[in-house]
């Protein structure tokens, strides 16, 4: 019995575990992406910052489109920007989501194409477009587009975890065991310890149904609940993370000065509304 629900509860927390962790992933590839576009475009003409800006907004996009997908919300995306109401399961807009989408994107998951690899195309069309015209040299777009496979690959992992639930032979065998080793306990506590064998088998079978209960929450980390992956908290985080450097760029790009280093307002200045960050870091000397 022990090795049994070793078993159940280790595999389905490596299924959490594994599921945040090709999150990280790919979180960090977009990082990654957003990081090189930025620092590659700063002093591109305004088509081009134009184009960088709406690939930025792509990249947030996949976010939610990844998360979206993980909770079956397939069906929604043939209208990109919708995601599935946990309450109703019907579509229903999502107005930040699909502002960060290329104008007139229509989804094809009606024919069985997901929007995460969709939008990847945009990503690789940009990279080479990048190459081409002198953004990027070539060992660098190579290092971009081994941040987009990394992240496809992160992807199918975690549709993997999504679409491969424990066998079904091996949960209904664990729960037959179960059952039989409650309908036998008894009788072998009951010559030692007498009545106490009611509290004691009952205190056991608690112990073992609860450990049968997470881990059948945990076999799912991408849902709802709340022992679930924190997705959107997280996917809000990174598209605000996100957003201030692109913010950041925008300004920098108009300004002409480099990112992070450039004049900004401040606030009760004492008559001077401006400082320039980068002569206020080396000192008054």
């Amino acid at each position: 019995m022990s090795k049994i629900w070793v078993f159940r509860n280790q595999t389905s927390y490596n299924r959490f575990w594994d599921g945040r962790n090709y999150l990280t992933v790919i979180i960090t590839s977009v990082r990654n992406l957003t990081r090189s576009f930025l620092a590659n475009s700063h002093r591109s003409p305004l088509a081009d910052r134009v184009e960088t800006d709406r690939i930025i907004r792509i990249l947030i996009a996949i976010l939610y489109a990844t998360k979206n997908h993980l909770r079956a919300g397939w069906g929604a995306e043939i209208i990109p920007g919708t995601a599935i109401n946990p309450s109703t399961g019907n579509a229903t807009l999502t107005p930040e989501y699909s502002d960060l989408l290329p104008r007139g994107l229509y989804g094809c998951d009606d024919r069985g194409l997901g929007l995460v690899l969709q939008l990847t195309f945009f990503i690789e069309q940009y990279i080479k477009k990048g190459t081409d015209n002198g953004w990027f040299h070539a060992p660098q777009a190579s290092q971009m587009q081994v941040q987009l496979n990394i992240m496809v690959d992160a992807y199918g992992k975690m549709e993997t975890i999504r679409l491969t639930p424990i066998p079904v032979a091996h949960l209904i065998h664990q729960k037959q065991v179960l059952a039989l080793f409650g309908g036998i306990l008894p009788f072998a506590l009951v010559d030692q310890i007498d009545y106490w064998a009611i509290p004691v088998v009952m205190l056991v079978m608690f112990t073992l149904y609860g450990i049968d209960a997470i881990a059948s929450q945990l076999e799912d980390p991408f849902g709802y609940d709340r022992a679930d992956i924190k997705t959107d908290f997280i996917v809000e985080d990174i598209r605000s993370e996100i957003s201030v450097l692109l913010e950041e760029w925008k300004k920098a790009g108009e300004q002409g000065y480099e990112m992070f280093v450039g004049r900004r307002q401040v606030a009760g200045g004492g008559g001077r509304g401006q400082i320039d960050r980068a002569d206020h870091a080396n000192g008054p000397f």
